[in-house]
């Protein structure tokens, strides 16, 4: 990896709280295994006004990783917001090029990648979605958008937020989305209409390794389950999932994939995956 000096480009987290980031290690490999002169570090962010400007007044900085709770507030200080992002109406990653700001979201890319490289059958399929925060409303548009699903159904136990996302796709995709509140019940009716069932809420994280919010009893093999959570790697629906006989997908793997797509639009060049997935696996 070349020296750190006046040419060396700057990469950031920003968000609040960032202690616990695994991303400045795995971007940081990927720099050092290709020798790129990047660097990467996170920073807390309570002040997102004075950060932007600083980003913008500093010419060295090339990219930001943008997390909880500044996804949604930092849309107004950007100069460009590509489509799918404004989409969402969320941004987890900016490119800096001569002080101009665009925003993405790989978050969504990242979540259809992973699907896809898993196996599941989204596209122009019948999907899942349980939970309605910035997660699911990145992947729900990637679906929609990108996969032409043929039916999405939003299970999520805040309902105005959840009836928010289904407005927001209907009327930006013009897809086929329904919703429900949350429960065993409206699980039970939804599970045997679709393919893929993918868990965006928190449930399941670590340190409560032991929670789900899908009964195991109705898990069938006809389905394949993706879990966001990727602490721990494998969740209690994962678990059960497979015994089920289901195929699964875990969190790492939309993880790595929206940090792939981070790498590549700063660096202009193909991410060292393997490289990338060998400290996520390595971390846990």
């Amino acid at each position: 990896m070349p020296p750190i000096d006046a040419k060396t480009r700057l990469c950031a987290l920003i968000g609040n709280p960032v202690e616990h980031s695994l991303s400045p290690a795995i971007h940081n490999a990927a720099f050092q295994h290709l020798g790129l002169n990047f660097v990467y570090v996170a920073l807390k962010v309570e002040d997102l006004e004075g950060a932007m400007r600083g980003i913008r007044a500093l010419t060295g900085i090339r990219g930001i990783s943008v997390t909880i709770p500044h996804k949604i507030a930092v849309l107004r200080y950007l100069d460009e917001i590509e489509t799918t992002a404004r989409n969402i109406g969320a941004v987890n990653t900016i490119v800096s090029d001569s002080g101009k700001l665009t925003g993405f979201n790989t978050d969504a890319s990242g979540g259809l990648t992973a699907l896809r490289k898993g196996g599941a059958p989204v596209d122009e399929g019948r999907i899942l979605i349980l939970g309605s925060g910035g997660a699911a409303r990145a992947i729900a548009f990637a679906l929609c958008i990108e996969a032409k699903v043929a039916a999405l159904t939003i299970l999520a136990i805040l309902d105005q937020e959840r009836d928010a996302l289904i407005r927001d796709l209907r009327q930006k995709t013009g897809a086929a989305v329904t919703g429900d509140h949350l429960t065993p019940q409206s699980l039970g009716r939804a599970i045997p209409n679709v393919q893929v069932l993918i868990h965006c809420t928190p449930v399941g994280m670590s340190p409560n390794v032991g929670e789900t919010c899908v009964p195991d009893s109705l898990l069938a093999p006809h389905l394949t389950v993706m879990d966001i959570v990727y602490n721990p790697l494998e969740t209690r629906l994962l678990k059960d999932a497979r015994r089920a006989g289901c195929r699964t997908i875990r969190g790492l793997e939309m993880f790595l994939q929206q940090a792939v797509g981070q790498f590549e639009l700063w660096t202009q060049q193909p991410a060292p995956v393997e490289v990338m997935r060998a400290v996520l696996e390595g971390s846990r």
